[in-house]
């Protein structure tokens, strides 16, 4: 039976499909998964068939059969218990991981995209009026940045010597530190955990999907501009829906 993941290339997707690929390495073939680009700045998302996949029409969400699976961290969880792996224990141990994978999406997620957002994309307002919540999200993100750096202390992963979906859900958070500007310079575990983390074959070939080849960890000016440009429609009060 056919799985497919409908996603676009951001921190949430990226989430889904290194999770793929890792689950490869792994040893699952994972032969009838197919991967359905969604254009957010297109507003594809809200379409009636992503809606009737996602109510909350936001990427990613994955289709299983009969079952549909959204939001990204429910999304890792799914695989990680239809594929067993070392990804997510199946003992008592899964609960050294969960809380983190919660805590990602709880926390590291809406405080670093609203850092993002007032740092790059929300343009149409004047720079007092982003003072206070650049300064809020900012030292939110620092905040944040100091606990995982503890929890890192000793630990080649979040969760301990092995890389799990705790990982996986944190990791394209925190990639973009300097395209968010949250200074980690002084977070040298947190440092030391992106590199091993960007040197795992599975996690290179995650970053790829909806990517220009060699653009993966580079962008070029180009692309830069145009993930502004996108950033910025989207976080516009003017795109900004209050109702379905």
């Amino acid at each position: 039976m056919t799985m497919e993941l409908l996603t676009a290339p951001t921190p949430n997707g990226w989430k889904v499909t290194i999770m793929l690929e890792e689950l490869r390495e792994a040893g699952h073939a994972l032969a009838d998964v197919t991967v359905t680009p969604v254009d957010i700045t297109k507003g594809e998302q809200f379409s009636e068939r992503f809606t009737a996949i996602n109510p909350n029409q936001k990427i990613p969400a994955l289709v299983d059969g009969d079952r549909a699976v959204m939001e990204s961290g429910a999304v890792l969880q799914y695989l990680a218990e239809k594929f067993p792996s070392s990804l997510l224990p199946e003992d008592d141990a899964r609960w050294d991981v969960l809380p983190w994978v919660y805590w990602q999406a709880a926390n590291v997620g809406p405080i670093f995209g609203n850092k993002l957002a007032y740092t790059r994309y929300i343009t149409d307002v004047p720079d007092e009026a982003k003072a206070h919540p650049l300064e809020r999200f900012g030292k939110e993100a620092r905040r944040l940045s100091g606990v995982l750096d503890r929890q890192l202390e000793g630990r080649d992963f979040v969760c301990g010597d092995d890389f799990t979906i705790a990982d996986i859900a944190i990791y394209p958070w925190l990639r973009g530190w300097k395209w968010s500007k949250v200074d980690l310079t002084d977070r040298p575990n947190v440092l030391a955990w992106l590199k091993r983390v960007r040197a795992r074959p599975g996690v290179g070939r995650g970053l790829a999907y909806g990517v220009p080849e060699g653009e993966i960890d580079r962008w070029s000016q180009e692309r830069r501009e145009s993930y502004a440009k996108g950033g910025a429609s989207i976080a516009s009060n003017e795109r900004l829906r209050s109702d379905l």
